[in-house]
């Protein structure tokens, strides 16, 4: 395939409609706008979200509790996944995303002790569970917090 023989998919490319150009084109006189009234006008039509001057429905609907920007959101791994890695293995942030057990850091690592360990392993995260942390010492391992 060469420079010159590339074409745009079919249909991909169709003309643009000249709009008030005579009533001979079909979208003449009002430029397909209708009569009158708010959308007609040059800078004309409302804004998202407005509904005619009825109570807009992010109005309407009950609204509880709140967002707190200021919360912290950790990645978490359980005790069980930990197992993959090899006996004396230093795990730590990068390794967990290398690993593909953790996509996303966010804020840091916390780990969960959710299932048990038979590997010794050090391990170094943002926070740990008093049970996650109870069965790393169990194993043999270390947990330190970053």
């Amino acid at each position: 395939m060469k420079l010159h023989e590339l074409t745009p998919a079919a249909d991909s490319n169709r003309p643009v409609k000249r709009i008030g150009r005579g009533h001979g084109s079909g979208n003449g006189k009002t430029a397909g706008k209708g009569h009158k009234g708010q959308n007609a006008r040059s800078g004309g039509g409302v804004r998202i979200g407005f509904e005619g001057g009825q109570m807009p429905l992010a109005r309407r609907i009950p609204k509880r509790g709140f967002n707190n920007i200021f919360a912290k959101t950790y990645a978490t791994v359980n005790v069980s996944d930990l197992n993959k890695f090899t006996e004396g293995t230093v795990v730590d942030t990068e390794l967990l995303v290398a690993s593909g057990l953790v996509k996303k850091v966010c804020d840091g690592i916390k780990i969960l002790g959710d299932g048990e360990l038979n590997v010794k392993l050090t391990v170094k995260a943002a926070k740990f569970t008093k049970s996650a942390s109870e069965k790393i010492e169990k194993a043999g391992g270390k947990a330190e917090v970053i």
